[in-house]
Order: structure tokens, then C-alpha cells, then sequence
């Protein structure tokens, strides 16, 4: 049996693990400097923030899993303060994510003394989940109702009704000041059971017995600075031993460039684009994931 507590922990990182002898298989994913500048690049009210971050590591949860190249677009859209958030999860790594809300009415909503969850936020609407394979493959989208206070409970749903996979997942959101002030950070873990067959037979209590450690996870363990993957893995599935797979780095990034800005401005009428012309005689378009802001000559985009 490999023992995880000599492997060095790394931050930024979406790792995959087995229970041994177990027909259960998981990931953890660490978030540090990647969901920071995410969530960072916008003003976001804390609880705001904290819906972000969760749907940051949910998506490299499951888009680490996947094994095609492209991308796989988690999002949750409703009626409530929060009118939506996506996260963009690209195969080789890449994280952008953005959050729509009302400022007013989360503030209204964040008054009591719990923070507000997905379901607040939200309010009545869908959870989606899209597999994107590229130009020439069509996109999968499996779309389910918000139900539970947290992502993590949407995305339970979501495998339980598409995929018909027993999933848990738990996620976590916070802060961290190592000396050069507070910096967001973020975890997850989510196990799924492999289902029966001839070899395996029923597995129904082996994912029982997988669950009970499972609930004892505490959110305060998938963002603590000095508690690693290996070391957390060891805490909970100890007492039937785990193996670390394969582990993948994460980072933050963008699709936006001058090109596909100029490429959306070229699809409006000459009228409309008239009307973008502001006093500097350019069109200035900001990207809503990382908030860079393009000033483009009307000339050059027809």
C-alpha cells in the first residue's frame, strides 16, 4: 500500500484517487492563486465571491475527469440575486469564471448571520452542466433543477438524474493571509461509486462504507494551507488505504484576444457599430471574465 503522507502537497492542483479494494474512485482539487485571480478580478460582495470559488472547484472537479480535449462549462442561472454564474474548465488546465448579480438585493439577502447559499442566491432555476469537444463534435448539455442550498448538493443531483452515478461532493470557499493579505482559496472532493458487474457484484455497501468517512471531510480541511492532499486522503479512507493517480496542475486564464472581440463587433450592423464609437473615436469592449478592456478602430472591424 503506497503511503500519501511523503507525496509534497501542491496548491492549484485537481488530483485523482482510488479507495483500495474499494469499487469507489474520487478527486480533490486545492485552489490558491488560480480561483484567487478569478475572483479577484471583479468586485464581487463576499457571498458572491464564495458561489464563484465553489463553481471553480466543482468544474475542475468534473472537467478533470474528461478524456477528450475542449471544455466542459458548469453553470447555474435562476431568478434570484445572483442571476448567474459559469465557469469555463479547459483540458489542458484553465480556469475563467464570472458571476451576474444585483448588488442590492444580495446585500438584502446577506443580512442575517449565515452566509447565503447557491439556493439563496439563485433562487428557483437550473443547474448545467455542457461538454464542449470542439467545432466539430455537438455539444452535450445536461441540465437540472436547482434543488439543496449549495452547488455541491446540485451537483449530486445532476449525476444522480443524468448520469444515474452515486456521487458526494463537498466544496469549500475562504481566505487566507500568509503575509501578504487575504487571499481566496478553495477546495473540493467528490467520490463516485463504480458500478456492479459480474467481477465487482453489488456495490452497495461498499458505498455506504465509503460515504460514512466521506461525511466526516470538514470544509475547513479542503483550504487549509497546511493540510495536503495526500495527508487529508490518509484522515479520511485510512482504514481501507488509498492510492493517488494521476494529478493535473490548474491555472487561470482567458479566451478573450483582440481577434474575437473584432470578430463579435463584425456581426452587428454598420448602424449598431456607429453607436459603439465613443468620444476617442474607438469601440472599447471589456471582457466580462477577466475585465481587460479592448479599444478597437472602427476601421479594422469593418
Amino acid at each position: 500500500m503506497t503511503d500519501t503522507t511523503a507525496i509534497p502537497a501542491l496548491d492549484d492542483i485537481v488530483s485523482a484517487f482510488q479507495i483500495e479494494g474499494l469499487p469507489v474512485r474520487g478527486r480533490v482539487v486545492r485552489l490558491g492563486a488560480a480561483v484567487d485571480e478569478v475572483l479577484t478580478r471583479h468586485d464581487y460582495p463576499e457571498p458572491v465571491a464564495n458561489l464563484l470559488g465553489e463553481a471553480c472547484a466543482l468544474a475542475a472537479l468534473v472537467g478533470s475527469s474528461l478524456k477528450f480535449e475542449g471544455r466542459l462549462i458548469v453553470q447555474a442561472q435562476g431568478d434570484g440575486p445572483v442571476r448567474y454564474v459559469v465557469v469555463d474548465y479547459d483540458t489542458s488546465g484553465g480556469l475563467r469564471g464570472y458571476c451576474r448579480f444585483d448588488p442590492d438585493e444580495v446585500a438584502q439577502v446577506s443580512e442575517g448571520f449565515a452566509r447565503p447559499g447557491a439556493k439563496t442566491l439563485l433562487g428557483g432555476g437550473v443547474f448545467i452542466m455542457t461538454l464542449d469537444q470542439g467545432p466539430d463534435m455537438d455539444r452535450y448539455q445536461g441540465v437540472t433543477p436547482i434543488e439543496g442550498e449549495t452547488l455541491a448538493l446540485c451537483a449530486e443531483q445532476y449525476f444522480l438524474q443524468s448520469e444515474q452515478t452515486p456521487t458526494r461532493v463537498r466544496l469549500a470557499v475562504g481566505q487566507a493571509d500568509i503575509g501578504q493579505g487575504p487571499t481566496w482559496r478553495a477546495g473540493g472532493i467528490l467520490i463516485q461509486s463504480i458500478a456492479g458487474d459480474e467481477t465487482r457484484g453489488e456495490t452497495k455497501e461498499a458505498w455506504n462504507h465509503a460515504q460514512a468517512f466521506f461525511e466526516t471531510t470538514g470544509e475547513d480541511e479542503l483550504i487549509d494551507l497546511a493540510l495536503g492532499t495526500p495527508t487529508l486522503l490518509w484522515r479520511l479512507f485510512n482504514e481501507d488505504g488509498v492510492r493517488l493517480l494521476e494529478e493535473k496542475p490548474l491555472r487561470s486564464f482567458c479566451r478573450c484576444s483582440e481577434d474575437r472581440i473584432g470578430a463579435v463587433i463584425q456581426s452587428f450592423t454598420d448602424a449598431e457599430k456607429a453607436e459603439m464609437i465613443e468620444p476617442d473615436g474607438k469601440i472599447h469592449v471589456t471582457c466580462e471574465y477577466c475585465s481587460r478592456v479592448y479599444a478597437l478602430d472602427p476601421a479594422e472591424v469593418g
